[in-house]
């Protein structure tokens, strides 16, 4: 069991690190000209305000899913099953489906910056990022989490 939960800490830690190492591949990439399209939608203002929009209904959107969602899904997913396995399996897929969710706006926020030199959109970037710290799974949160006493 306890080979079990270690597996789904470390899965569940290389999910995080993929977050966090996309945005700094993309980031790496627009800052050394990797895109070669840097500010392109810049002077096109409709685009502007309507990418603006979407990436901070996104972000408005998929932040408080994330971290309200999760405890919701905990609570009627995963401690219904009796099977200590079944519910590692469910956290570990629920707590892969948080961070693709958060990935959502962090990437389409860091995108939109370098396409558009918007800052709004990297700050709703930067606060998706600042809510994945809240998601960074540890094994004494999955045991609380799954009432699996020490």
């Amino acid at each position: 069991m306890e080979e079990n939960i270690r597996q789904a800490v470390a899965t569940l830690k290389r999910n995080f690190a993929y977050l966090w190492f996309a945005a700094l591949f993309i980031i790496i990439m627009g800052e050394s000209g990797g895109f070669n399209l840097t500010g392109i939608y810049a002077d096109n203002v409709r685009v502007v305000y309507f990418t603006e929009t979407i990436v901070i209904l996104l972000t408005a959107c998929c932040v408080p899913a994330t971290l309200k969602f999760f405890a919701w899904v905990k609570k009627k997913k995963i401690d219904i099953d009796v099977s200590t396995d079944a519910a590692l399996r469910q956290y570990v897929m629920w707590s892969s489906v948080r961070i693709v969710l958060l990935a959502i706006p962090v990437i389409s926020g860091i995108v939109g910056y370098y396409l558009m030199q918007s800052t709004s959109c990297i700050l709703c970037a930067c606060i998706g990022l600042t809510a994945s710290i809240f998601c960074v799974p540890s094994e004494k949160q999955l045991k609380k989490d799954l009432m699996i006493d020490e």
